[in-house]
């Protein structure tokens, strides 16, 4: 645990995906932290044109477009390493794509899913969607996915439910009461099997907590919480 304090965060930026609107306070705030902190961040983004015009909308400090990381479908393969060196030495990325949520449909996704792996904190500044928010921070490829919304509370329909839902190639995302975490954890584990999976907890919000790897080690690390969540089952 030591080791992993040492890391430093892979933050996503979510702004407007129009040209218009002002970005977020607290998105705003944070990379105006950032800045002042230049030598221990990463501004990673989509593409230096759009980036650059939105940067200076936005009213921030026009100097550090110089330090931009073009981070996209073309570099990621190519990049990603050394992205991950940097955050894993200390440094803070600050992900941002052209408009709208990082890392939902998007390059991004794959550096989401090797910071969970190598146990680097990944956050997202407000964003109002909850399930894009959750398929964005999960690092799950959802280029397709499947919303399957609220199991069925009576027992029979339930089991029912994600038995059919076990038959989608997808990946699932599923909602429920936070008092019935772990019971649909364990329902997983026992109609899925023992698949990759994501558990975002209370998103957005001061105790989020995400969870990322196999249904059984969720189910372990999660077992009597009682939180909002959002599971993504592959």
């Amino acid at each position: 645990m030591a080791k992993q304090s040492k890391y430093g965060t892979l933050y996503l930026i979510a702004t407007p995906i129009d040209e218009q609107n002002p970005l977020d306070t607290t998105a705003l705030n944070l990379l105006k932290s950032a800045i002042e902190e230049r030598e221990q961040s990463l501004f990673l983004i989509e593409d230096l044109k759009p980036c650059r015009r939105r940067w200076l909308r936005f009213g921030l400090d026009r100097e550090i477009i110089e330090d931009f990381i073009l981070f996209n479908e073309h570099t990621q393969v190519e990049i990603e390493n050394e992205i991950i060196a940097k955050i894993q030495s200390g440094k803070n990325a600050y992900l941002m794509s052209d408009g709208g949520l990082p890392a939902f449909c998007d390059p991004g996704q794959k550096l989401v899913k090797r910071c969970h792996e190598l146990g680097i904190r990944v956050t997202c500044t407000p964003h109002s969607n909850s399930i894009s928010l959750a398929v964005a921070l999960s690092g799950i490829d959802c280029a397709n996915f499947s919303f399957a919304g609220f199991p069925p509370r009576r027992p029979e329909e339930r089991k029912e439910f994600l038995k059919n839902l076990a038959k989608v190639n997808m990946p699932k995302v599923l909602m429920d009461t936070p008092y019935r975490l772990t019971r649909l954890l364990e329902e997983s584990v026992e109609v899925f099997g023992d698949r990759l999976a994501f558990v975002g907890m209370e998103l957005n919000g001061e105790d989020e907590e995400l969870k990322y790897g196999k249904l059984s080690k969720l189910l372990k690390e999660v077992s009597g919480l009682k939180k909002e969540f959002i599971l993504i089952i592959t």
